[in-house]
Parts: C-alpha cells; sequence; structure tokens
C-alpha cells in the first residue's frame, strides 16, 4: 500500500476568500515503511500572508518572492500523490486549499488525484475523546520528539505526522513487519501474504517461574475455597483435552 503523509502551509485560513498554498511537503509510506522519497515545496502565492499566518510559519512575502507559481509545479505534485492514499491532519482544510488551487488553474478536482484519505484529526478524536490532539499533542503522547519544530513548516510537520500516524495504527501487523527486519520497502514488490509472513517469524516462549506457578495454585485454592468445588482448572491436566474440560464445566 503506497501513502502519502501530506502538509501545507497557507497564508491564512481561508481558501474562499483568497488565500493560498505557500508551501507542501509530502512523506512516502509503502507497506508501512518510509521509502525517503519526499516531496517539498516552496510556493510563491502572489499575495502577502496574513500576519497570524506569518507568525505560525515565517514565511516572509520576500522569501517567496522568487519561488515557483503553484501553476509550475502541479504537474509534479500530481504525478508524486497519484493514486496514494493522502495521510492529513485536519484534512478538511488542506483539501480545500488543494481544489482551490486547482480550480483557479481551471483543472479537474483534485479529488480525482489520489485513491483515499486519512484523517488523523479525526482518528486521534476517536482514541482520545475530550483531549487536545494537535500534532504536539499527539508528539508528547507518542515519545515523539518535536523540539526542532519552533515554527510550522510543511515537510517538517508531514515527518512529524508520519511517525504518529505509525504509532498511533501501530497493532499485529507492524509487529511482525519490525520482527521481519528494517529491509526498505520497495514498490514494485508485492507484499506478503500473511500467513506466509507469520510462518516466517519465531516467536519466544517464556516459561512460567517457579514463583508464579506457585502464585498460579494459590489463585485456584482461593477459588476452590469459595465455590466450595474444584476449579476447573485442576480437573483435566493441560493438553489437548483442556478446551474439552471447560466446554464440559460450562
Amino acid at each position: 500500500m503506497r501513502q502519502i503523509v501530506l502538509d501545507t502551509e497557507t497564508t491564512g485560513l481561508n481558501a474562499r476568500t483568497g488565500d493560498r498554498i505557500i508551501e507542501i511537503g509530502g512523506v512516502e509510506l509503502i507497506n508501512r515503511r518510509l521509502t525517503g522519497n519526499n516531496l517539498h515545496f516552496y510556493i510563491n502565492p502572489e499575495r502577502d500572508s496574513d500576519p497570524g499566518a506569518l507568525a505560525v510559519h515565517g514565511l516572509t512575502t520576500e522569501f517567496l518572492s522568487d519561488k515557483p507559481k503553484f501553476a509550475e509545479i502541479v504537474d509534479e505534485l500530481r504525478d508524486y500523490l497519484r493514486g496514494a492514499e493522502l495521510v492529513i491532519h485536519n484534512a478538511a482544510f488542506d483539501l480545500a486549499f488543494l481544489e482551490a488551487e486547482f480550480a483557479l488553474l481551471g483543472l479537474p478536482p483534485f479529488s480525482e488525484h489520489y485513491a483515499s484519505v486519512i484523517d488523523t484529526l479525526v482518528q486521534a478524536k476517536s482514541m482520545f475523546p475530550g483531549k487536545r490532539n494537535s500534532l504536539d499533542a499527539l508528539c508528547d503522547r507518542f515519545g515523539i520528539s518535536n523540539a526542532h519544530r519552533t515554527l510550522h513548516g510543511a515537510l517538517l510537520d508531514s515527518e512529524l505526522l508520519a511517525e504518529v500516524y505509525l504509532a498511533m495504527t501501530r497493532g499485529q501487523e507492524s509487529l511482525v513487519i519490525d520482527m521481519l527486519g528494517d529491509a526498505p520497502a520497495q514498490a514494485d514488490v508485492a507484499a506478503p501474504r500473511a500467513g506466509a509472513v507469520l510462518e516466517s517469524v519465531v516467536l519466544p516462549v517464556l516459561a512460567a517461574q517457579a514463583e508464579e506457578l506457585a502464585a498460579h495454585q494459590a489463585v485456584l485454592d482461593d477459588i476452590e475455597k469459595a465455590t466450595k468445588g474444584t476449579s476447573v482448572w485442576r480437573r483435566e491436566p493441560a493438553g489437548d483435552d483442556g478446551d474439552a474440560a471447560v466446554a464440559q464445566a460450562a
């Protein structure tokens, strides 16, 4: 699966009133692996940034004056994003600006150039209801260092969001991938079947210690004392018939 973690910086908060994109950053993931195939543009918006926005990103009109206009980077942007699943924090904001930029150029909608969108802000609100779910807050929550983030930057924020997204969605699949090693992902190599992956993983078996076994027996003694009977775990020896014993007891 190819995913692009995407972020933009803008001259202000409202694309409908003429605010423009001034920076785009993209980080590529293939099968949940960072590939290093990143994309980054500074863009001349042909207007000043609002003071509040300037305080956030620090990209002055003078700095952006010799940068390419959106029309000059749109083809490379489309090629980079084509067919990918986008991962965006507060996706509605970035997508509104991208749609506005495409409309200004008389191009087909931006939505035609990617497969789907994951909004990590929506995910975070579901996972952590009632808590702060900004990118900085999520970095703190997942132990991801953002000490170098003094100002917002599209590529830096995309890199941080990629780490946050992987941490938010880490499950059994990523555990298996981690155990297989850190070989770089390749776009032209099909992902292995889940069964084949699991067969190649040797899982460690940890035997119970003597004190743990004694504690287990003490718990069973307490259960039997409370129920005045033999617990199901002592009716049959551990092994193939264990499930049948539990089923009969039920």
